[in-house]
């Protein structure tokens, strides 16, 4: 991508309303843009970031077997009336009315939907177990939106559902799906801590939290560093734990955190409501057991910047970068153009992701953008670099630089 033709700019200033160091960034770098609040739009530089994470997701979840879906957006008001979900889900839903006067919702998330194809599609225990997850929209009626896109109204979430003959199963594939997101984060660059909490409004006997250790975090997290134990606040109250770990009874530290993901144990709270049942080997009808595991992308992403960034910009991990070279032709000589377009090209036929920063801008705003677009590396093309030969190669997460002969490149 040739940096003159990039749709979207960086910006010297962050919106005044910014106070996430994320938000701050993510706009100056030209990664997202607010259309209304808690609304954003992913410029072409976010929008590669955010790919990165999808695919990064879709290859573990395909991994654990889950069979990737799409299904829609717009949900009827039956289905939420059979859970009695449409009055009491918080935040309350997007409610709207089609042409024939039947009443519809923007999709938060999707126990009912999915589980009307079950009872659908699942009618033996020869069906079970199966899961099934998408990457969508979705839509939350936040009362108040908050730092950038870590709290939105729309936004992108991976929701798995898996279905099951009986507890036990659900148990061992729960376990697998713990496994499976920590390898996620780990993946994008994230250490999480797997954390004990409340199932909400979506309910759940068992329900972990995947919460990014932040600053900014909205939640606090009582973590051990002996054992690992991770409880949300909030929980560890409603369940009368003090300041002692109750796995080894180290003493407990604590956290502002993010949770970028949330698994939940549902049991079969859906599929009882909605009558989602299979006949199992004793020729006998019982309900499906359920269990659904959810991450958010954009809050992923946010969490990545509040994580990886210094006072000059992002620092992006190499898994998620939007390219993996940021290449810069400083002087207004013909040499120098013209050789950075050579190597341009061949790194772009080699299969390297290249942003090349072809602008006509002096050398220190150049410098300057690329510390704020935060892509792993750096190389300059220069008289003086050209004088021996090299490019001047520098890591965003390193202060030295390097010359580097053009041939080895």
């Amino acid at each position: 991508m040739r940096y003159s033709k990039l749709f979207g700019k960086t910006l010297r200033t962050a919106p005044k309303e910014a106070e996430a160091i994320s938000h701050k960034l993510l706009t100056r770098g030209g990664f997202i843009d607010q259309l209304a609040a808690g609304v954003y739009t992913f410029l072409p530089l976010g929008w590669r970031v955010h790919r990165k994470i999808e695919n990064i997701i879709r290859s573990e979840m395909d991994a654990a077997g889950g069979q990737e879906i799409s299904m829609s957006v717009m949900q009827p008001k039956t289905l939420w009336q059979e859970t009695d979900r449409w009055e009491t889900i918080d935040p309350p839903l997007f409610k709207f009315k089609d042409r024939h006067d039947k009443e519809y919702c923007l999709g938060p998330t999707h126990e009912e939907v999915i589980t009307d194809l079950a009872r659908r599609f699942v009618k033996s225990y020869k069906d079970l177990p199966i899961s099934v997850y998408q990457i969508q929209d979705k839509f939350r009626n936040e009362l108040r939106s908050t730092g950038g896109i870590l709290r939105t109204r729309e936004f992108f979430m991976k929701d798995l559902y898996s279905f099951h003959a009986d507890e036990e199963d659900l148990a061992s594939y729960f376990k697998k799906m713990i496994e499976a997101y920590t390898k996620i984060f780990n993946r994008v660059g994230l250490k999480v801590l797997v954390t004990e909490a409340s199932g909400g409004t979506i309910g759940g006997d068992v329900t972990y939290e995947f919460q990014v250790p932040a600053v900014v975090g909205e939640d606090t997290v009582y973590f051990c560093e002996n054992c690992g134990y991770a409880i949300n606040k909030q929980f560890a109250e409603e369940k009368e734990i003090g300041e002692q770990c109750p796995k080894c009874h180290k003493k407990l530290d604590s956290t502002n955190a993010i949770e970028v993901g949330q698994v939940f144990s549902l049991g079969t709270k859906y599929s009882k409501a909605m009558g989602a049942n299979f006949v199992d080997k004793d020729d006998k009808e019982k309900p499906v057991v359920m269990g659904c595991y959810g991450i958010g992308l954009g809050r992923t992403m946010a969490a990545t910047v509040e994580v990886y960034h210094d006072e000059k910009g992002i620092i992006w991990p190499e898994s998620v970068a939007p390219f993996q070279v940021h290449l810069i032709a400083i002087g207004e000589q013909q040499t120098v153009n013209s050789k950075a377009n050579q190597i341009y090209e061949r790194l772009i036929k080699k299969g390297v992701e290249v942003l090349f920063d072809d602008r006509q801008e002096s050398p220190g705003v150049k410098l300057a953008d690329a510390d704020l677009i935060g892509i792993p590396e750096r190389w300059v093309v220069s008289e003086k670099t050209l004088e021996k030969d090299c490019v001047e190669v520098k890591k965003r997460d390193q202060k030295g630089t390097k010359l580097v002969k053009i041939s080895s490149v």
